[in-house]
């Protein structure tokens, strides 16, 4: 049984080590949306909610999430039972449209507090069988292809399984072929987009075949489909969904019409941790293989992809890096770290989530807080 009876939510801000760019923008401080979910037997956990500062990636931003959460989604959570956390999508999803970031951000951590509850890890909750998975870096634009090759070779030498880089119309092509040249063909290498591309741009995206790449991340738009089977019927390369995937059904969409070969699931992208499982289940059923991205999330983030990485059929490397890889400090004690054949650990022996929230430097990077009871009285 799962009662939550409050629900704070915070907002950090969190510089990055250095600028992150990609076809869509450059973030170079993370406005971090934190929810710590208290039970009725005095047991809490803590949960993130990944929307971004702009509208560039999806509609949902953090103002948007906030909002959202304070007067349609806590309100059908806070006080209500629930036979387990497997219920939650459901009811946020009855009558109440979008918003899956905010969503997200409620459903999983009831996950996570379903499994302190229980004295389990959350890994084990959800069908994780794994003790470590493998992590690959997301790399952004470059200024040229010799800085790209530069960041790549540190990356490959630091041990990362897979190495992405960010594309975009006129730092692509070139960018690409450096790396490749640099690392060697053996070497799994992936282009990432972020929709900044037209169909009219498929002979140019053809150009990319000859790099022997493992995917091409969502070339097209944010929301398209149909376009996307176009454009892999003229690719030899596969082409990978992460935006357009927003739902099971949308994932069931893909794989009739042949949209692309991969799907990257991102748990906060899709709603959560039952939209999650059931893709993760309809791409085993189909043969598609599976990995989880990455959203410049805290630790707190990190650790609901990693036990969702634990799940048996994501057989690709995922963005999980460690802290290291983003912050200067991260929230969390332990922080993630990544051994030298590039795999990050799995926390088996911790009921939970697998970390705690180091509260001082919470508190001393708070910028925003606000609490929820069922009453849906906020407390400043």
């Amino acid at each position: 049984m799962l009662l939550v009876d409050r629900i704070t939510l915070r907002e950090v801000r969190l510089p990055l080590k250095e600028p992150f760019r990609i076809s869509s923008g450059v973030v170079t401080e993370r406005r971090i949306f934190l929810l710590e979910l208290h039970d009725a037997g005095g047991i809490s956990t803590w949960s993130e909610c990944v929307a971004g500062e702009q509208p560039n990636y999806t509609a949902e931003t953090i103002d948007t999430a906030w909002y959202a959460i304070e007067k349609w989604i806590a309100p059908r959570v806070l006080g209500v039972r629930f036979d387990g956390p497997e219920g939650v999508h459901t009811e946020l999803n009855r009558d109440l449209r979008g918003h899956p970031m905010a969503k997200a951000a409620v459903e999983m951590g009831c996950w996570g507090l379903a499994a302190t509850a229980e004295g389990i890890p959350l890994s084990k909750r959800i069908g994780g069988t794994r003790d470590r998975v493998a992590t690959g870096i997301s790399l952004g634009i470059q200024a040229n292809p010799d800085a790209l090759v530069q960041r790549a070779t540190a990356a490959l030498a630091q041990g990362y399984r897979k190495i992405k880089v960010k594309i975009a119309p006129g730092s692509d092509i070139a960018f690409v072929r450096a790396v490749r040249d640099a690392l060697g063909h053996d070497i799994h290498l992936m282009a990432d987009a972020n929709s900044a591309y037209r169909l009219s741009d498929a002979d140019h995206l053809a150009q990319l075949d000859e790099f022997n790449l493992i995917m091409i991340e969502q070339p097209l738009g944010a929301d398209d489909i149909r376009q996307h089977a176009e454009l892999q019927r003229r690719l030899r390369t596969p082409i990978c969904l992460d935006e357009s995937i927003t739902s099971v059904d949308r994932a069931r969409d893909m794989i009739a019409l042949g949209s692309g070969r991969i799907i990257n699931i991102k748990p906060g992208r899709v709603g959560g941790y039952a939209a999650s499982l059931a893709i993760h289940d309809v791409c085993q059923q189909s043969g598609i293989p599976v990995w989880c991205g990455g959203m410049l999330e805290s630790g707190v983030g990190r650790a609901y992809n990693v036990a969702l990485a634990s799940l048996p059929y994501f057989t690709l490397p995922g963005d999980l890096s460690p802290s290291a890889r983003y912050w200067e400090r991260d929230l969390v004690a332990p922080e993630w770290t990544m051994d030298a054949d590039g795999m990050v650990p799995v926390p088996r022996s911790r009921p939970g989530i697998g970390v705690t929230v180091d509260m001082d430097r919470v508190n001393a990077l708070t910028a925003r807080i606000t609490t929820l009871a069922p009453a849906m009285q906020a407390v400043a």
